[in-house]
């Protein structure tokens, strides 16, 4: 399936579920919707296994060819160190972001709630997030313990320490080894894969909004209105500084790299989930021009790192929690609260219901009431398409301008397998 039909199938999978669910909504009961939406999620949770099924060995297969491809070069150390640069950058004005307009829209500000005096179980558990945790998490006790939890970041340390010895051997021999060869062919039988999951992406789309809209109806769009609104006009203003800053690398070639991942983007955003569309994203950045070597170590980074969707929702959500309950939070706690979400954020790849687990904790840090999490528990499904959207447009803009900033070097060592992100002369195709 072309990239345009399978585009338009996933915006009429979005249009059905929506009308779908709402008809299920109107003429059911409470126990019938939930007993309908559960067959619904059945759709959603198969395609997001087959997803997780083929993540990590494309992960690895990825990053190890890239890594032969660079040879002995010290290129790594420089796109390392650009990425999380930006990530960092980034990370910083998404919280940013977040907490000004928070202050600025004040969502919270008028539903005057009182305190819980006894505890509320919010289904969520505030788990210890920590910098000391997430750094000994970084390190696999075991390859195939990371392979089969599908922890990317213990499979990127894997796949650099393996990827790079084996380049070190392969480029000792005049013929290269058979292990190299295999791990290309590799890459190509998992993205051929992909290809086929990916056919099925329609269905589950259509499932994930239809088990949503038929279990909450479309009222609880209306009721959440104003906070939906001001937080989507929130990501909107976030995807202006993104691009602006796109730009300034890529010209006008930022607009043809939205064009090109808005495939991705589309797929994210309907399913709700990053990972879904990190195959197909990997395809359209290759497909914009970024080197292969850069593209299957950058992007593996960001989705750990580089966040920006999650990390404006998080400041955002916190302050409209305390808002809600009439908590003033002074500027300096404000900014403790910021640095606070900027470190243990870095923790939650892998972690169910991430952001939601990050807030959590975060509440419970700053003795904010927990049971705020159920004012957000709600429409938190609708909220995190917006920012997984966010998330892979940041991800896919860092990528290509990196790529773009180690222009010269590409030129140098990319002579077979990827060709410049912008030809010298700077001219868009």
């Amino acid at each position: 399936m072309n990239q345009k039909k399978l585009l338009k199938f996933i915006l009429v999978a979005m249009v059905s579920g929506i009308l779908i669910g709402w008809l299920f909504h109107s003429n059911l009961s409470t126990t019938q919707a939930e007993n309908i939406a559960s067959y619904f999620k059945i759709l959603t949770d198969v395609f997001l296994r087959l997803i997780k099924m083929i993540i990590a060995p494309l992960v690895f297969a990825t990053i190890v060819s890239g890594l032969i491809s660079m040879g002995k070069s010290s290129s790594l150390g420089s796109i390392t160190l650009k990425a999380m640069s930006w990530f960092i950058g980034a990370s910083l004005i998404s919280l940013l972001l977040g907490m000004g307009l928070a202050n600025l829209f004040q969502p919270g500000v008028g539903m005057n709630l009182p305190i819980p005096t006894a505890p509320v179980d919010v289904g969520v558990t505030a788990t210890n997030l920590s910098l000391q945790g997430f750094i000994t998490h970084i390190f696999p006790k075991s390859f195939a313990e990371a392979m089969a939890n599908n922890e990317i970041l213990q499979i990127l340390v894997f796949s650099i320490f393996f990827g790079s010895a084996l380049a070190y051997v392969h480029h000792q021999q005049d013929e290269g080894i058979v292990i190299a060869k295999i791990i290309d062919e590799l890459c190509r039988v998992m993205f051929r894969i992909t290809d086929y999951v990916m056919t099925f992406s329609p269905i589950a789309v259509f499932a994930a909004i239809a088990s949503a809209i038929t279990l909450k109806g479309p009222k609880i769009i209306l009721d959440y209105s104003v906070f939906i609104g001001e937080f989507y006009a929130s990501l909107l203003i976030l995807w202006a500084i993104i691009i602006t800053v796109g730009y300034i690398f890529l010209k006008k070639d930022v607009f043809r790299l939205l064009k090109t991942v808005r495939e991705p983007a589309v797929l994210g955003f309907a399913t709700a989930s990053s990972e879904s569309a990190y195959p197909k994203l990997m395809v359209a950045l290759e497909k914009f021009g970024v080197p292969k070597r850069i593209t299957s170590f950058v992007l593996p980074l960001g989705y750990s790192f580089n966040l920006d969707g999650s990390m404006i929702y998080m400041s955002f959500a916190v302050l409209f929690i305390a808002q809600a309950y009439n908590i003033e939070l002074s500027l300096s706690q404000q900014i403790l609260m910021l640095l606070t979400l900027m470190i243990t954020s870095k923790g939650i790849a892998g972690v169910s219901r991430a952001s939601l687990v990050v807030i959590a904790a975060t509440l419970a840090m700053f003795k904010l009431p927990e049971a705020g999490i159920l004012l957000i528990l709600a429409v938190d499904h609708f909220l995190d398409m917006g920012r997984t959207a966010t998330n892979i447009i940041g991800n896919s803009v860092a990528t290509a301008v990196i790529a773009k900033t180690e222009g010269n070097r590409v030129e140098e060592q990319e002579s077979v397998l990827a060709q410049p992100l912008i030809p010298n002369d700077q001219k868009a195709s």
